[in-house]
């Protein structure tokens, strides 16, 4: 994959998801960022080896109704950047490490506002505020997300809880309704272990809301609700790492859609939450 991916970080969230001839669309596209908005279909099918029919599956994998309207959003999210302008060096200072990874978090966060699709975010705030309990899975890394999401739904009085252990996943999973909800977190969207619970709790009928940094992962396609997001990798910072504040700032916006669609409940619940606090002071 061309180190081009960070100018168009739409095509960096669905390219491990991608077939071999997939792949190939993506990377002409990649190599050839000026060419793209001038291109024909067939030319592109020519350019890549492929089929004009394979093309327009291409297109709409990733959403779009056709090559049109993937060059437009293409367009809009592309993100001109020196070529390993971040990358950090053993040699640099620590203001130029401290520069180099917030810039990179900034861009992290530039790329997932771009991404981010308003109507899934305003359908999980919806799923999640008309719940009968909510379940929250991850491992690793996305377990720290996990927890944060517990710790902020609990403030509108929510039923959640994290789960971090796949035995307890499997189980909480299994005790799901079709009036519950999953919120899973995977950077990859391939972990074996959550896979399985999600399949479990869809037999249950239960609602899936994932938060992933690969739009086309197994994870996405299991879903019902998909928020993407993903961090920018530098050295000694894999993506992977970077993309837990990113998942936490996508968190940020559903809290704050909660907050917005139940303002007294939010209001209430923060005086008494402030008071049990203050008596912890000295």
């Amino acid at each position: 994959m061309t180190d081009n991916t960070q100018q168009f970080p739409l095509l960096r969230s669905a390219y491990d998801g991608m077939t071999k001839v997939e792949k190939r669309i993506a990377d002409y596209i990649l190599t050839h960022p000026d060419a793209m908005m001038d291109i024909t279909i067939a030319e592109l099918a020519q350019q890549a080896k492929s089929s004009e029919i394979t093309v327009s599956r291409f297109c709409k994998k990733l959403g779009f109704s056709g090559l049109q309207s993937l060059k437009i959003a293409l367009a809009s999210t592309r993100k001109e950047t020196p070529e390993n302008y971040l990358e950090i060096h053993p040699d640099d200072g620590y203001d130029t490490v401290t520069a180099k990874v917030f810039q990179s978090i900034i861009d992290g966060l530039t790329d997932t506002r771009r991404l981010l699709d308003p109507a899934a975010c305003s359908a999980a705030v919806a799923a999640i505020a008309g719940a009968r309990r909510i379940a929250v899975y991850g491992f690793g890394n996305s377990a720290t997300v996990c927890c944060d999401i517990e710790t902020r739904l609990l403030r509108f009085g929510l039923v959640v809880q994290a789960y971090s252990d796949s035995h307890q996943q499997v189980t909480s999973a299994s005790l799901l309704t079709p009036n519950d909800v999953v919120l899973a977190v995977s950077h990859t969207g391939a972990t074996r272990d959550l896979l399985a619970s999600i399949r479990i709790a869809k037999e249950n009928g239960a609602k899936i809301i994932a938060i992933t940094s690969h739009a086309t992962s197994e994870l996405a396609k299991a879903s019902d609700i998909v928020l993407v997001g993903m961090g920018r990798e530098v050295r000694y910072c894999s993506e992977a790492a970077a993309s837990r504040l990113i998942h936490m700032a996508i968190v940020d916006v559903l809290y704050t859609g909660l907050a917005m669609q139940m303002p007294e409940r939010y209001q209430e619940n923060l005086e008494k939450m402030r008071a049990a606090i203050a008596e912890k002071r000295l």
